[in-house]
Formats: structure tokens, C-alpha cells, sequence
């Protein structure tokens, strides 16, 4: 039984050898050394082309190596192959990690003291309590969740906004359109961890920036497709927006003319918000390939109508 990784070459070491360890019994093979393509019956991928799938005769599940699926033509891989996402830990806690230093440079307001710094100006500005401040998360999945979890230890005042509803402890949630703009007129920092649908590309436009409160920031670790780019130069220009922190952009790499790269209420990162980690995404792979043999139900199995 052949299992083939093409996905992040520097981490590929590791996996061979945790595969090596754990499962002698399973042909691990790192492309582009595949072997015979007719012998692969799993794939671990990001971005594997249609051509490459349609070369799998044999291919029984295709998991992306990322918590997003987005980077999958779904057309290209036959219906009755599974295509599953990548649920660990690594990735959950990079996120968290992430979007907690972005929430809290926002909200002990670091980045005008940057400013400051850069003219030796000392003015020290208001502390207010983070009980004062609500941040609202779009996206109540395993990500958003976790990050929500994390954010309620500081004691901000917390919303979300999930497509379906949701229900959790100590967070105000809305669903649906019908509920969008009361949700939105409440955040004072808006976090974008949707998944990237056909519905949610462009999600972040003028009218979901207009909606937010006058001085709000916005933290993109979603997609890059979710933004409008344009959208939200005008509203930080126009002064309703504050601030942005995006970890994701459209097109990646972000080209070195964009504006947001010069952009003063701009912060970017080249998407190192989470990445999967082998030492804890290798174990729960190989678990779930062991639950395929076994004809178990698989975790992180997409829907393929909801796109996620």
C-alpha cells in the first residue's frame, strides 16, 4: 500500500521518517520520487494539479496537508474519493498564537508606539480594560472556536458569526446574512477565519467595513480571496477603519509594488499564521489512515456542496 506526499519539501524528512517508524508496513514515498503512480492509494497534497489526480488510477482518499481545502478542484478528483482536511493540533495552536499577538498589538495599541518610537515621541495613550473592547470572529469552525476559547482568558467581550448556527459558553453568536450587520456593528476587531467559498470570496468589502464601528481593525487570516483589496484601502484612508493585520493575501506572494506593503496602517505577513506541524499532524494522518482500512468514518472529511 502506497502513500505519496507532494506538499511542503522541507518538512518531507519528517514525515518519511515518522511513517518509517510507526508504519514499516506502508510505502511512504516523497514526490517527486513517486514510484509508479499506478501503486499510490493515498495522497497528501497542497495544490496537487488535475492532470497529476486524473494519473492515480488506484487513489482511494486525498488529504491536503492544510486546515483549507480551497487549493482543491474539487471537478478534478472523482465523487467517490474522500477528500479530507487536515484537523491537528499544530495547526490550531499556530492559529491561536497568531491571532491572540494580533488582538492584544491592537488592542495595548504597539503599533502607534512603533510610530512613536520612530520620532522618540513619548505619549503614553489610554490602557483601557480589554472587558472595554469586543472582537468579533467570522468563522465559528475548529479554528475559529479554538481562537474564541483563547481570547475569553483576557476577558474581551466576544462575538461570532457562523453561516449555520453555533452555540458556545461566554460568546454572543450570530448566523446567517439576516444576522451579518448587527454582528458586524458590535466588533471592534474584526477576525476573518472563514472558510474560502464561492459565497465568501469578496466577504470583506465596503459594506462589511462600513458596518463595523468607526476606528475597528480588521485581522485576515482567512484566505486572500476573502478581501476586496481596494475596499479596504479606502476605509483605513477614509479613517473608519484604524488598522489591518493580514497573514493572507491574493495573489501569495504578495507582488513588492502592492500598496499595502507601504500602506502605514497596514501589517503584513507572508501567511505563517499556522502550518501544519509533522510531529503532531503525522500521527493523526496515519490514524485516519488506519481508520479508512478499518471502514471508519474519517476526521476532517469535507462536504463537498458546502465547499468545507
Amino acid at each position: 500500500m502506497s502513500i505519496l506526499y507532494r506538499s511542503d519539501a522541507p518538512r518531507a524528512a519528517a514525515w518519511a521518517t515518522f511513517f518509517a517508524e510507526n508504519a514499516p508496513d506502508l510505502d511512504f514515498r516523497v514526490w517527486p520520487d513517486a514510484g509508479n503512480l499506478d501503486e499510490v492509494e493515498y495522497l497528501i497534497a497542497w495544490q496537487a494539479p488535475a492532470d497529476f489526480i486524473a494519473a492515480l488510477p488506484r487513489l482511494k482518499v486525498l488529504f491536503s496537508s492544510g486546515a483549507g481545502i480551497d487549493h482543491v478542484d474539487f471537478s478534478a478528483v472523482p465523487e467517490h474519493i474522500p477528500i479530507v482536511r487536515m484537523v491537528e493540533p499544530g495547526i490550531i495552536n499556530g492559529m491561536v498564537e497568531y491571532v491572540s499577538l494580533s488582538v492584544l498589538a491592537l488592542h495595548r495599541d504597539f503599533f502607534d508606539y512603533v510610530e512613536m518610537q520612530a520620532t522618540g515621541a513619548w505619549d503614553p495613550l489610554e490602557v483601557p480594560p480589554a472587558s472595554a473592547r469586543s472582537i468579533g470572529v467570522m468563522g465559528m469552525g475548529v479554528l475559529g472556536r479554538a481562537v474564541l476559547e483563547r481570547l475569553e482568558t483576557y476577558g474581551f467581550r466576544l462575538r461570532g458569526w457562523n453561516r449555520s448556527p453555533r452555540q458556545m459558553a461566554q460568546v454572543e453568536c450570530f448566523a446567517g446574512a439576516d444576522q451579518l450587520q448587527p454582528f458586524l456593528a458590535g466588533s471592534d476587531i474584526l477576525i476573518c477565519l472563514l472558510p474560502l467559498t464561492e459565497t465568501t470570496a469578496g466577504i470583506l468589502d465596503h459594506k462589511v467595513f462600513s458596518a463595523l464601528p468607526r476606528g475597528a481593525s480588521v485581522i485576515n487570516v482567512g484566505r486572500g480571496p476573502h478581501l476586496v483589496d481596494g475596499d479596504l484601502i479606502e476605509a483605513l484612508d477614509s479613517q473608519h477603519l484604524s488598522r489591518a493585520i493580514l497573514d493572507v493575501t491574493d495573489p501569495e506572494p504578495l507582488p513588492p509594488e502592492h500598496p499595502f506593503w507601504r500602506h502605514p496602517r497596514v501589517f503584513v505577513t507572508p501567511h505563517v499564521a499556522s502550518m501544519t506541524q509533522p510531529q503532531t499532524a503525522a500521527p493523526i494522518l496515519l490514524d485516519n489512515i488506519r481508520k479508512h482500512q478499518r471502514g471508519e468514518p474519517l476526521l476532517g472529511l469535507i462536504d463537498r456542496e458546502r465547499g468545507y
